[in-house]
């Protein structure tokens, strides 16, 4: 899913650049006006486990490549605006230490894995869990199935972006083929560890799962009853 430099134009890329770089800077603000200070600790664990799981390429074509995006894990446990930092703080060191991604598509890698991904894909599991019972299990459902569309649906953007402005010489039936294709099969993958990962931190911490909150239940103050006389 990374793209390299060059590989789409550079009027393409500045234009993801700029949206990339406005979204951003909405999910800091929006970050610090929501976000708790018992997540913070969540948020790194998550971009942590994030950037270790896209260290694991699959090649697609002309030096793409396919990985897990983590967005939906990254969204449904510390929220939407901290879960697009904590993707798009992944991007960058990736591509400016391990030359993962191209620093002139960083824009483009941010679009298509932080916002299309990551947020996009917290509007499907917002979609889905109206749907559904308000039950841990049905949250554990509806991560899973939102983070299998993510990685579609960032696909399908890099798909579109290509179309627009790559430089590449593969036809665009091929390159729908070969990107949605295979990361329609790597959704199954991202939903299975989506759906392991939220299920287990429900179990230990589920006052830490930012999807939900809601069901978590008041604490109940009863009051004291008066002292019994002797």
């Amino acid at each position: 899913m990374h793209i390299p430099d060059g590989f789409i134009n550079a009027s393409t890329s500045l234009a993801a650049g700029v949206v990339s770089a406005g979204g951003v800077g909405v999910a800091l603000k929006k970050a610090s006006d929501t976000m708790e200070e018992k997540q913070a600790p969540l948020a790194g664990l998550v971009a942590a486990f994030v950037f270790a799981a896209q260290m694991l390429n699959f090649p697609v074509a002309l030096g793409t490549s396919g990985h897990l995006l983590g967005g939906v894990l990254a969204t449904v446990l510390v929220g939407p605006w901290a879960g697009v930092i904590c993707i798009a703080l992944v991007l960058f060191v990736q591509a400016l230490f391990f030359a993962d991604g191209g620093l002139s598509a960083l824009g483009l890698n941010v679009l298509n894995m932080a916002l299309i991904g990551g947020l996009g894909g917290y509007v499907v599991f917002l979609a889905i869990r109206g749907l559904l019972p308000k039950t841990r299990p049905m949250v554990v459902a509806a991560s899973a199935i939102a983070a299998g569309v993510s990685v579609v649906l960032a696909s399908i953007a890099f798909f579109v972006e290509y179309a627009i402005g790559g430089v590449g010489d593969v036809s665009l039936g091929a390159m729908f083929a070969a990107m949605v294709g295979v990361h329609a099969l790597i959704g199954i993958g991202e939903a299975v560890i989506t759906a392991l990962t939220v299920s287990a931190v429900l179990g230990v911490r589920p006052d830490l799962v930012y999807g939900a909150r809601d069901l978590l239940q008041p604490l109940e103050i009863r009051p004291s009853e008066p002292a019994a006389r002797v």
